[in-house]
C-alpha cells in the first residue's frame, strides 16, 4: 500500500509573508504562538527536540524519515497564481534540483486566492487567482514539465498525476485539461492523470469526466458529508456533545462546556469526535471506482484561528489511529481499484494534523504507518 502524505511548504521566509504577516513569518509562528483554549487542551504542539525547522535545509531528515517509516511518498502544495506568480515554490524546486533526495511525490495545485482568513477577515484579498487562457495554461504546464518528467514523480495508469485542491473555481477547467493533456502527449506522455483534492467538490462530484479521480480529503470530506452547516449538522446528530458544540460564549449545559475558557463573546469553537469521524470513514461504501481513500492523523487548527470558528477533535491518540488506519489500509485493498491512501498530513502543524515526531507522542503517528504498511504487505 503507498502512503502519500500532503506536504506543507510554509516552513521557511518568503517577503510577501514578511509582508502580510510580519517579518520572519513562517509557520511555526503561528505553532509557537498557540495557546490552551480549555483545561487538557495540547497546544503548543512542539516537535520533537524543538526542532522548529527551515525547509530550505532539512528536507533529506524529512525523507530519511519517511523511508524509514513506510510513507512512500509526499504530495507537495504548489503554489501558482496569476500570470504566473508562484509562491512558496523553493523547497519543492530544490527537491528536484537534489537528485539525492530519492523519494517518490507528486504535486497538488493549491488553486485558492489568499486571503487573511487567519486574522478574521476571510474577505480580504491578499493574493488573487485567476486562471487566464490558454497562453497561462501553457506556461503553468511548462512549468510542471521537468517534475513530470523526473524518475521520482508518481504515475498512476502510465500518465503523471496531478491534484487540483478546488477543481470546481477553475470556470474553464475543461479546456484547462483539455490544452493540458493535449501538452503533455505531445511531450511523450499517455496524458495527465487529474485527480480532485477538495472535500465538498470531492462529495458532490458536479463535473465533467476530465477528472480521473477524487480524493476523500480527510477530515473535510466526512464533514462535508455529515453536512456543511452548523444548523445541519446540530439538526443531523441532535446536539451529540460527543461530535459536535459550538461554543458562543454562552453557557452550555454539556459535559464540555466546563472544560471551556470562553473569554470572547464572538468565539466560537466547533469540537467533533476522533471515533465517529473514524467509523463513518471505515463504512462509507465506495459508490464509484474513482475514489481514493484519504485519512489524517487528527485537527486542531486553533493555532491558526484561536477561538475564531477553530475546530478541535475530541479523543484523538496514536493508538486509535493505528488501530483504524490499519483498517482503512485493508478496506482498501478489498474495496478500491487504487493501492494508495492520502494522508493529511506530513507537517500541518497549525492545523493540528502531522506524522513527523513531537515532543508528546515522539514517533508514535509514524509507527503506526510503519505496522499498518508492514500487515498490507503480509497479508
Amino acid at each position: 500500500m503507498k502512503v502519500i502524505a500532503f506536504y506543507l511548504p510554509q516552513f521557511h521566509r518568503i517577503p510577501e509573508n514578511d509582508k502580510w504577516w510580519g517579518k520572519g513569518f513562517t509557520e511555526w509562528t503561528n505553532v509557537k504562538k498557540s495557546v490552551p483554549l480549555f483545561r487538557g487542551h495540547y497546544q503548543p504542539r512542539i516537535p520533537l527536540h524543538k526542532n522548529y525547522y527551515d525547509l530550505e535545509k532539512t528536507m533529506e531528515w524529512q525523507i530519511e524519515l519517511a523511508k524509514k517509516y513506510g510513507v512512500y511518498g509526499f504530495c507537495f502544495y504548489h503554489y501558482w497564481f496569476q500570470e504566473g506568480k508562484k509562491l512558496l515554490e523553493k523547497p519543492l524546486e530544490n527537491f528536484l534540483d537534489n537528485k539525492n533526495l530519492d523519494l517518490p511525490f507528486c504535486l497538488c495545485w493549491a488553486n485558492e486566492p489568499w486571503t487573511r482568513t487567519w486574522s478574521g477577515k476571510a474577505k480580504e484579498i491578499i493574493m488573487p487567482q485567476e486562471y487566464g487562457d490558454r497562453e497561462e495554461w501553457v506556461e503553468h504546464f511548462y512549468y510542471f514539465l521537468p517534475f513530470f518528467q523526473d524518475k521520482r514523480y508518481i504515475f498512476y495508469n502510465e500518465k503523471p498525476m496531478l491534484v487540483i485542491y478546488r477543481p470546481e473555481l477553475i470556470e474553464q477547467l475543461d479546456d484547462m485539461i483539455i490544452c493540458w493533456n493535449e501538452l503533455a502527449k505531445r511531450e511523450g506522455f499517455n496524458g495527465l492523470y487529474i485527480v480532485s483534492q477538495g472535500s465538498a467538490y470531492g462529495t458532490t462530484r458536479k463535473t465533467s469526466g476530465l477528472v480521473d479521480a477524487y480524493i476523500l480529503y480527510e477530515p473535510g470530506h466526512t464533514q462535508a458529508e455529515f453536512s456543511v452547516t452548523r444548523t445541519n449538522l446540530i439538526a443531523d446528530f441532535k446536539l451529540n456533545p460527543r461530535l459536535f458544540l459550538s461554543v458562543e460564549g454562552q453557557k452550555i449545559k454539556s459535559q464540555l462546556s466546563a472544560l471551556l475558557k470562553v473569554k470572547n463573546a464572538k468565539m466560537r469553537t466547533t469540537f467533533l469526535d476522533y471515533d465517529m469521524f473514524w467509523h463513518h470513514i471505515l463504512k462509507r461504501k465506495y459508490n464509484s471506482d474513482n475514489l481514493i481513500p484519504g485519512a489524517f492523523c487528527d485537527w486542531d487548527n486553533s493555532p491558526r484561528r484561536g477561538g475564531r470558528g477553530a475546530r478541535i477533535f475530541k479523543n484523538s491518540s496514536p493508538e486509535k489511529f493505528e488501530k483504524y488506519f490499519r483498517l482503512l489500509v485493508k478496506k482498501t485493498k478489498k474495496e478500491t481499484k487504487f493501492d494508495m491512501i492520502f494522508i493529511n498530513a506530513w507537517n500541518e502543524w497549525s492545523e493540528g494534523t502531522y506524522l513527523e515526531p513531537d515532543e508528546k507522542y515522539g514517533y508514535k503517528y509514524l509507527k503506526a504507518i510503519r505496522k499498518a504498511v508492514k500487515n498490507s504487505s503480509e497479508n
